[in-house]
């Protein structure tokens, strides 16, 4: 919210320079993203020592989008009164040939009677609770002066004396309004309705649109004239010909301007205001500012009174604010004259409770909806710096750590440990992403994505992490290893976590010893391997027909006869689709974390000493079928040797001279170990032979 220190000094005596209110106002939740100096010819009356100060205003707080909203936090803020939006500068005589409105049709203006020349109707209440319409005739010509440099100030583009005026109110008091030219409305005619099928209107911006039906419009006798609360129509706007406009002022309801405002794809300062929640009250006071701002800039004359229309009456909430509350949050008593001085400068109702306050809250101030949140409000103002740092007194235990949380912070130690960093990404991603990780018909839709990229809950942690990991790539970043935990979404599975990661680059960086060597499948497989290590089950792989990757560098995870997961490098198209490049491979890693822990649950991880007693090894090299996994041989070694193995490895993979076709060579390190005594070469050599006719038996092996 961008905000005139001359336009805000008007409302509030505030002493202080820019910066002082900047850090003043941080203290109470409102941070200051920048402060543009603003030139004397510019800012008109604020001088040479004007400024705009750009307040980031969170969602909740709609009543803030506005100077006077600004202007009373920050009178309570520094303990003075806020003054009532008054008299703009300069202000010119009375044009001549406008009627005065004090004697508009016979009668005083504000008086009972209706308004000259219009009717107003409020066909869908729920969608519209309050609608407020006023006549003025008008001399259309340029806005003065000082109210086009506040607007563009502001942000906002003069047009006109008229639109000014409603850009003006909408910045002071943060109320969206609306002119229509008078002559232009079918039978003099204001109704608010939903929209008809099919129904199309031309928008101010040029554009002719297809309004959805949900979609609340303002329209005459015969057709729709405005989106409601988003955007006004060009066959009812005002022009250097209006004579007679009719003004807008209505509250509507915020989940229907933000549907349709998503829907037709756009946004606008009202639309802004609108979807948040305003403030019902507050059209007629915004009214009644805009036909004092017609008079007194010479824009013209109201005509007739001010119609109200509020068939859908919204109360204000009360709510229960108790000192215990207060003092148990906040870790101190707070004195009643502070909480009542807070609160009631915030626009609260106070009235006495046994144990506190009844506080009737705003309609304003849709956020504060608990009782926690006025004492929020309390402490927001009274000086976070003057609570005291203290642990509140427990009265219970605190219930235990989510066991699903435990496990993330263990993986997380071992994939950085291995060298990656975590990626948090959207649980969102584009059909097209989604694509190759799922069947359409799994796909789960979103209702009403932001955009085409956010079209589905994605079926995969692999699509978000690697597009952060073309990110880098795209940033001349070679070497990125990358890891997430997160939750997937299919329409068959639900919900389930999964842990994934991507590689690529180097797996060692050069050195004095050694070139550089680039990542390959067995790399990340290890990876993969080490994490499922690290829950307590072990891992064995399988042929996979995985299409997001590439045939042959593929591979599934298979835990007691369970898929786990998959692991491979990533298929060319997949790659291509993210804007990876070709020279580099991408591997990547995804494992089922809810499959995981069912398979490790009851499983106990024992910790055993450091051996005191030395560690015999035997090499052995056999022929094997090429088609015959590695995964079996290991299997074969494990189930026919004593316990005193305790490592087998592969450290050597042959074809070629001297091998058979359809065979390979394949070399095994044997580790054996006792934790009793020193193994003598006897038992070491039977416990060989007995895998090596293993071996022979099962597989047809040949030893070499």
């Amino acid at each position: 919210m961008r905000v005139l220190l001359s336009w805000l000094r008007e409302l509030v005596d505030v002493p202080g320079s820019a910066e002082d209110i900047a850090r003043t106002m941080s203290l109470r939740g409102f941070a200051v993203e920048g402060i543009e100096p603003v030139p004397a010819d510019v800012s008109g009356a604020g001088g040479p020592a004007d400024a705009v100060l750009d307040f980031e205003v969170t969602g909740n707080r709609p009543d803030c989008m506005s100077i006077v909203g600004m202007a009373r936090e920050i009178a309570v803020a520094y303990g003075v009164p806020l003054k009532p939006a008054g008299q703009p500068p300069a202000a010119p005589k009375r044009k001549a040939g406008l009627a005065d409105s004090r004697t508009q049709g016979g009668r005083p203006a504000g008086k009972k009677g209706g308004a000259a020349g219009i009717d107003i109707v409020i066909e869908s209440p729920d969608l519209c609770p309050r609608y407020v319409g006023a006549v003025a005739e008008v001399e259309m010509g340029a806005s003065p002066a000082w109210m086009q440099r506040r607007l563009e100030a502001s942000g906002i583009r003069p047009i006109s004396n008229i639109v000014d005026i409603t850009n003006y109110v909408l910045l002071e008091t943060g109320q969206p309004m609306h002119a229509f030219d008078l002559a232009r409305l079918a039978g003099g005619q204001i109704r608010v309705r939903a929209a008809r099928p099919g129904e199309t209107l031309r928008t101010l911006d040029g554009q002719t649109r297809t309004l959805p039906p949900e979609a609340l419009v303002i329209a005459d006798a015969e057709r729709a004239v405005a989106v409601a609360g988003v955007m006004g129509g060009g066959d009812s706007e005002v022009t250097a010909a209006t004579r007679t406009i009719v003004f807008e002022s209505a509250y509507f309801n915020p989940l229907s301007v933000r549907r349709t405002s998503k829907r037709l794809g756009l946004k606008t300062e009202a639309s802004m205001r609108f979807e948040r929640g305003a403030d019902p009250s507050l059209p007629p006071a915004a009214m009644a500012r805009a036909l004092v701002l017609i008079e007194t800039t010479g824009a013209g004359r109201p005509r007739g009174r001010v119609i109200d229309r509020y068939p859908a009456r919204i109360r204000p909430a009360t709510l229960r604010l108790r000192r215990a509350s207060l003092a148990g949050l906040l870790g101190c008593p707070i004195p009643d004259r502070d909480v009542r001085r807070i609160l009631e400068r915030l626009g609260f109702t106070l009235g006495k409770a046994a144990d506190g306050w009844r506080v009737v809250v705003p309609t304003r101030r849709g956020d504060v909806t608990r009782e926690v949140d006025l004492i929020e409000e309390v402490a927001r103002h009274y000086g976070f710096d003057r609570l005291p740092v203290t642990f509140p007194a427990l009265a219970a235990a605190p219930p235990p750590v989510d066991p699903r949380i435990t496990r993330a912070r263990q993986l997380r130690r071992v994939l950085t440990a291995a060298g990656f960093f975590e990626a948090v990404t959207f649980g969102f991603t584009s059909e097209a992403a989604a694509a190759p990780f799922a069947p359409a018909a799994d796909l789960v839709p979103i209702a009403n994505p932001l955009s085409e990229s956010f079209a589905v809950l994605r079926p995969s942690v692999l699509p978000g992490l690697i597009d952060a990991v073309a990110h880098n790539r795209r940033r001349e970043q070679r070497d990125v290893r990358l890891f997430e935990i997160g939750a997937r979404f299919t329409r068959s599975g639900g919900e389930r976590r999964a842990v994934a990661c991507a590689w690529t680059g180097t797996a060692a960086p050069e050195h004095w010893s050694g070139s550089a060597r680039a990542v390959d499948f067995f790399d990340i497989k290890a990876v993969v391997e080490r994490v499922c290590g690290a829950v307590g089950v072990a891992v064995q792989t399988a042929t996979s027909a995985d299409s997001s990757l590439a045939a042959g560098s593929r591979a599934d995870l298979i835990a007691d006869g369970t898929r786990v997961g998959v692991v491979g490098r990533l298929a060319q198209a997949v790659a291509d689709a993210h804007g990876l490049p070709d020279d580099d491979p991408v591997y990547v890693g995804e494992i089922d974390l809810d499959a995981l822990e069912q398979l490790a649950a009851g499983r106990t991880i024992r910790v055993a000493p450091l051996p005191r007693y030395p560690s015999v090894t035997r090499d052995l090299s056999v022929l094997v079928a090429d088609t015959l996994t590695a995964a079996d041989i290991l299997r074969t070694v494990r189930d026919s040797a004593p316990a005193t193995l305790v490592r087998v490895n592969e450290f050597d993979r042959y074809q070629g001279k001297g091998i058979p076709d359809g065979s390979v060579s394949l070399s095994l390190r044997l580790t054996f170990r006792s934790s009793d005594r020193t193994l003598t070469d006897a038992e070491v050599q039977a416990a060989t032979d007995r895998v090596v006719a293993a071996l022979k038996e099962r597989h047809g092996a040949v030893q070499r």
